[in-house]
């Protein structure tokens, strides 16, 4: 199996829902966003998917995202924009994108600080 992987980042606001402490109010993150993608096998020209295409693809999909206020948008309208439910919300996005019997988004970091993420993957 081969795995690449590429990282971009977005800026956003948001407030946890049913939080005690300082999460529950308004505030922001430059969250970073590692995905990965897995295959079996490589093209012909030995490349599992070229990081090019995933960064574009994971950069347009996140532009949903970007410099919003998280809590404004679905689903996170309804369910807690967590670093956990963003990192769900993208891998099933990118999913529908990118998978296909070549390739498949294999696993979605979330990092909301340089030393805090969620990953989902399934």
């Amino acid at each position: 199996m081969f795995e690449v992987t590429i990282i971009t980042d977005f800026s956003a606001a948001h407030s946890l829902r049913n939080y005690k402490g300082k999460c529950e109010d308004l505030h922001g993150h430059n969250w970073k966003v590692e995905v990965s993608a897995a295959a079996a096998k490589l093209d012909e020209r030995g490349i599992a998917m070229d990081f090019k295409t995933l960064k574009a693809e994971t950069i347009r999909f996140l532009d949903i995202l970007d410099h919003k206020h998280l809590n404004t948008i679905s689903p996170f309208d309804q369910i807690n924009p967590s670093s956990e439910n963003l990192a769900r919300y993208i891998f099933e996005g990118l999913s529908k994108k990118i998978n296909n019997e070549w390739i498949k988004i294999k696993r979605v970091k979330v990092w909301e600080s340089r030393d805090c993420y969620a990953t989902y993957y399934e």
